[in-house]
C-alpha cells in the first residue's frame, strides 16, 4: 500500500523521486505526488490514475531543488482525487507531508485543530497530521513533529520538510515499514529497499517510534521519542537492480512463475546438506517441539493457504494438531493460545498490519513464534523468535506466485525437521522426502513448457461472470489459491467450494455452461473428487482438471486437462499450483487488464 520517497543531497530531488515512485508502483496505488523545497517556497505536482500522469506534469514544469518527499497513495480515508493525493501541506504552505498508515484518532485532533482556526481542504486523516505539525511549529521542524506524533494513535511512517528550515528532511516511523539509505551525495528515505538500491547499498531500518532527522550538510541524526540520539547500524545490502527488472519478460507476474523452478531449489539447497535438513537456529530443538502444546499458523491471502497445505503437512508428518486462523480474525475472536504454544506467522513483505497485530497479540502470552518471511530485515523478522527466509528474491507482482511455492517449501521442511526430532520419521525416510523435494523444480518446469492450453483455458472464460474451483483436503486449498489467483488478476468471481459441499448448496449455482476448475492430486480422494465432477456434469458444468492421474472418469467429464508431474500426495500442492497461476495471468492478459497491478489491491497490506 502507500509508498514513500524522499531525497536530501547534492543531486536535483524531482527525478529521483520520480524513478523512487516508480519502484513502488507495484505495492498499489491511485493517485501519486511529489513536493519539494524551491528557492522560495515549497512546490508541489499531484496526479490522479498512473505515475506518468505525474510524470506528464513534472516535465510541464520548472521545479527544482535538493530536498523532495513523494507519494503514491492507496485510498483509505477519502476517495482517489487531487485533494486527497498526498503530500499535504499546511495552511501556510510552508510543511508538506507524506504518509503511510491510518492515524484512529485523526477526527478527534481535527475538531480540536478546526476550534482552532484551522481549515482542511481533504478528507485525509494525513492532513490532520501536518496541521497538528503547523500548530507546534516554533521554529524547529524536528520538535514540532516530535510534539505531534506524540499525539498520534495509529500507524504511520512520514517523510515531512518545511520551507522554514529547508535544509531538513525529517523521517518518522511507528508500526509502518521505512528504512533510510546513506549515499554518497546525501540520503533517501523509503517505504522500501526497491527505490533506494539504485543510489546506495548502505541501508538503516528504522525501528518504531524513532525520528530521523536527515541534513544537506551531509550529517543525519536519529532519535527516539524522548529526543535521546540513537546510533543504528548500517547494513550493507547485496541487492541489485537486475534481481528486480522484468528480464525480458511482459509482466513481473509470468517472470515470477518461471522463477519458481529455481527459487525452491535455491531455497532447498540452503535448508538441506547431504539429504539432512540443515536449520541450525532457525528452528526450534527437539526438546522444545515436544513441549508445545498446540501449533497455530497465522497469515493472510496467499500466505494463509501456504498455512493451511502446511496444516496437512505438519498434522500428517507428526500426529500434532495444527489450527491455521487469519491474522485479521485471530486479532478479534477468542484466542485459546498459551504459553507453550507454537504460532508460526508467514508474509511475504514481512509487514502486513493483521499479522503484525497477532504477533503482538501472541507475545503478551508468551508463546513461542517463528516467521515465514520474503523480505530480510522486515519488520516481522525482527519480532519473533525464529526466521525462516524464502530467499526467492524481490517479487513485484501483487499476485503472489514464487513466495507461495517457497513458502511451502520452508514449511515442508519444518513438518519434515517436527517428524524427524519427535522421532515420527527415520532418517531413511526423511531422506526419501527430500529426495522427492529436490525432483520438484524439474517437474515445474514441465507444466511451463507447454503454454497454449492456459491461453486457451483463458480465451474461453475471460467473459465469464463466474468461476468456480473445487477439491478435496489438500486439494482444496489448492482450489482456494486458485480461485485467488484468477479473482485478483481478471476480476471474474470466482470462489471456491469443498467437493463434497457441493451437494449442500452450491450445486444451485451449476448451470449449462457453467466453468468449474478442479484440483485432483490426492489419491485418497481421487475416486470421491471424480465422482463430484459427474454431478457437476450432469448439471451442465465446463470442467477443466488439474491432475496428476489418467482417470477415466475425470477424462470422461473434463472438457480440458492438464496433466501435472506425479509427486508425493503431500508435495502436490507446489505443482498444483503452477497451472492455476498460468490461467489467472492468460486470463487477466485476454482482459487487457494491469496484469501486476490489479485495480484496488496492494502489494504489502500496511494497514488493518
Amino acid at each position: 500500500m502507500c509508498g514513500i520517497v524522499g531525497y536530501c543531497g547534492k543531486k536535483d530531488a524531482g527525478n529521483i523521486l520520480l524513478e523512487g515512485l516508480k519502484k513502488l508502483e507495484y505495492r498499489g496505488y491511485d493517485s501519486a505526488g511529489i513536493s519539494i523545497i524551491g528557492e522560495s517556497s515549497i512546490k508541489t505536482i499531484k496526479s490522479v490514475g498512473k505515475l506518468n500522469n505525474l510524470e506528464e506534469n513534472f516535465a510541464l514544469s520548472s521545479i527544482s531543488g535538493n530536498i523532495g518527499i513523494g507519494h503514491t497513495r492507496w485510498a483509505t480515508h477519502g476517495e482517489a482525487n487531487l485533494q486527497n493525493a498526498h503530500p499535504h501541506l499546511n495552511s501556510k504552505m510552508t510543511i508538506s507531508l507524506v504518509h503511510n498508515g491510518i492515524i484512529e484518532n485523526y477526527l478527534d485532533l481535527k475538531k480540536e485543530l478546526i476550534a482552532e482556526g484551522y481549515e482542511f481542504k481533504s478528507n485525509t486523516d494525513t492532513e490532520v497530521i501536518v496541521q497538528l505539525i503547523d500548530f507546534y511549529f516554533k521554529g524547529n521542524i524536528l520538535n514540532a513533529t516530535l510534539n505531534a506524533v506524540k499525539r498520534l494513535k495509529g500507524s504511520y511512517a512520514l517523510g515531512i520538510i518545511s520551507m522554514d528550515n529547508p535544509g531538513e528532511l525529517i523521517a518518522v516511523k511507528n508500526n509502518s515499514p521505512l528504512l533510510l539509505g546513506i549515499c554518497d551525495d546525501g540520503f533517501m528515505m523509503s517505504s522500501e529497499i526497491s527505490s533506494i538500491v539504485e543510489h546506495t547499498n548502505k541501508i538503516i531500518y528504522m525501528d518504531d517510534l524513532e525520528i530521523a532527522q536527515l541534513n544537506l550538510n551531509g550529517k543525519y541524526k536519529i532519535f527516539n521519542y524522548n529526543l535521546d540520539e540513537i546510533e543504528k547500524e548500517i547494513k550493507i545490502m547485496d541487492l541489485n537492480t537486475n534481481s528486480i527488472s522484468k528480464n525480458g519478460f511482459d509482466h513481473y507476474m509470468l517472470k515470477e512463475i518461471f522463477e519458481q523452478p529455481h527459487a525452491v531449489k535455491n531455497l532447498l539447497n540452503k535448508r538441506t546438506i547431504d539429504k539432512r535438513i540443515n536449520l541450525s537456529d532457525n528452528f526450534f530443538s527437539k526438546e522444545e517441539i515436544e513441549k508445545f502444546s498446540q501449533i497455530y499458523i497465522i497469515a493472510c491471502g496467499t500466505a494463509f493457504h501456504a498455512g493451511e497445505v502446511a496444516k496437512f503437512a505438519i498434522q500428517k508428518l507428526t500426529g500434532k494438531q495444527v489450527l491455521c486462523e487469519i491474522a485479521s480474525e485471530f486479532n478479534y475472536n477468542q484466542k485459546f493460545v498459551d504459553e507453550d504454544a507454537l504460532v508460526i506467522f508467514i508474509s511475504q513483505s514481512g509487514e502486513t498490519a493483521d499479522t503484525l497485530m497477532s504477533i503482538d497479540e501472541v507475545k503478551k502470552i508468551g508463546a513461542k513464534t517463528m516467521a515465514v518471511v520474503n523480505v530480510e530485515n522486515s519488520t516481522m523478522t525482527r519480532e519473533v523468535d525464529k526466521v525462516m527466509y524464502c530467499y526467492c528474491g524481490p517479487e513485484i507482482s501483487v499476485a503472489s506466485t514464487k513466495a507461495y511455492t517457497t513458502q511451502l517449501a520452508n514449511l515442508y521442511i519444518v513438518a519434515l525437521d517436527m517428524a524427524l526430532k519427535l522421532g515420527k520419521i527415520t532418517q531413511e525416510e526423511l531422506e526419501t522426502y527430500v529426495d522427492e523435494l529436490y525432483t520438484i523444480p524439474e517437474k515445474m518446469e514441465a507444466s511451463l513448457k507447454d503454454l497454449n492450453v492456459y491461453k486457451e483455458i483463458a480465451d474461453e472464460i475471460k467473459h465469464e461472470k463466474s468461476i468456480y474451483y473445487t477439491g478435496r483436503g489438500m486439494d482444496f486449498t489448492s482450489a482456494k489459491e486458485g480461485s485467488l489467483k484468477l479473482k485478483e488478476t481478471s476480476y471474474i468471481h470466482t470462489e471456491a467450494f469443498a467437493s463434497g459441499e457441493l451437494k449442500h448448496g452450491s450445486m444451485a449455482l451449476m448451470e449449462e455452461g457453467t466453468k468449474v476448475l478442479t484440483v485432483l492430486t490426492q489419491e485418497h480422494t481421487l475416486n470421491k473428487t471424480a465422482s463430484n465432477l459427474e454431478e457437476l456434469t450432469s448439471r451442465g458444468a465446463y470442467i477443466y482438471a488439474i491432475t496428476t492421474y489418467d482417470n477415466e472418469v475425470v477424462s470422461k467429464n473434463s472438457k480440458k486437462i492438464i496433466r501435472i508431474a506425479d509427486t508425493m500426495d503431500i508435495f502436490a500442492p507446489m505443482l498444483s499450483v503452477v497451472p492455476s497461476q498460468l490461467i489467472a495471468y492468460y486470463t487477466s492478459l485476454a482482459k487487457g487488464n494491469d496484469v501486476d497491478k490489479p485495480r484496488n489491491l496492494a502489494k504489502a497490506v500496511t494497514v488493518e
